[in-house]
């Protein structure tokens, strides 16, 4: 869905502009989307692509839709698998700096990322953060995990939670408040999605989670509305004010994010987090604003990260 948005993805934008464009390895863009999206992005100085695929299946699409490939680097590999192995090792050979997604299945992308001996794993674990543009809420909202640990246990939600903090951080908000969700604001055993809310509080209070300000459990109106929370009796630092939605599960998420899509008229941009790169992992359906929101939430991350290793050298 193409929405006009409320400015928010702009200043994201903005934030970009002085930012060196960061090399990006794009798998298997074989499809005008994947193909315009890249370019697009590249045109706006965000990333330099680099095509990894077939090389005279990307040029015919390129004739074909009118999209100008100018100077951009294309890895010629046949095969969607391949293609994605290679993108991959691109990123191991520090030739990319970030991982784009092209026209092929989220699972062949994420398959060459946890590869064993060959991918981008690291100590953390996997998380998908949605980037909503609501054009009802005051700030841009992010909703994690909706797209890849469908039954997170307690152990996978701190690194899901970790991860969401560090990106807010690498946007610019000092302190992200993170409201973690279930049906209602009490802990109840009936109910374990409320016990890890519980737990995950006193986690971040005992330093296992660092950098955010986390409360829960919150059900969705007390998260978002100050007001609903206060007719509740909940004293809060997050409700009403939330940078980051916690999910219980998968499900919980996915259907969260495209209610605020599809009746909220929100645009939302999409970055896997907790591998040695941010990857960017759009759908078809994504419009061009969503494709060059990511990739600039992406580039921003990319900085955030190297400058990070910088003070630890």
């Amino acid at each position: 869905m193409t929405h006009p948005g409320t400015g928010k993805y702009e200043q994201l934008m903005n934030r970009c502009r002085g930012l060196e464009p960061v090399p990006t390895a794009v798998a298997y863009p074989c499809e005008e989307t994947a193909l315009a999206g890249a370019i697009d992005a590249g045109t706006q100085g965000l990333i330099v692509p680099i095509l990894v695929g077939p090389a005279a299946t990307i040029r015919e699409i390129a004739k074909a839709k009118g999209i100008d490939l100018g100077s951009t680097e294309i890895v010629d590999v046949s095969g969607s698998q391949a293609s994605a192995a290679k993108a991959v090792a691109l990123v191991r050979e520090g030739k990319a700096e970030l991982l784009m997604k092209g026209s092929l299945h989220s699972d062949e992308v994420l398959g060459a990322v946890i590869a064993r001996e060959t991918g981008l794993r690291t100590g953390r674990r996997l998380s998908h953060v949605f980037l909503m543009d609501v054009p009802t809420y005051h700030k841009v909202l992010l909703i994690t995990d909706a797209a890849i640990n469908i039954a997170p246990t307690l152990e996978d939600k701190v690194d899901i939670c970790q991860n969401a903090i560090d990106l807010a951080v690498a946007l610019g908000v000092k302190r992200p408040k993170v409201a973690i969700l279930a049906a209602v604001e009490t802990v109840t055993s009936k109910m374990p999605s409320t016990i890890d809310a519980a737990a995950l509080c006193k986690m971040a209070d005992r330093k296992q989670i660092t950098g955010g300000t986390l409360d829960g459990p919150l059900a969705f109106d007390n998260a978002i509305s100050a007001e609903a929370a206060r007719v509740k009796g909940i004293t809060s630092e997050v409700a009403g004010d939330p940078n980051i939605l916690l999910v219980p599960d998968l499900e919980a998420g996915n259907m969260l994010a495209k209610q605020l899509t599809f009746l909220a008229n929100a645009d939302s941009a999409g970055l896997v987090l907790g591998a040695r790169v941010p990857i960017i992992l759009t759908s078809r359906a994504d419009s061009v604003r969503s494709r060059i929101a990511s990739c600039a939430v992406a580039v921003m991350a990319a900085h955030a990260k190297t400058l990070s290793l910088q003070a630890v050298v």
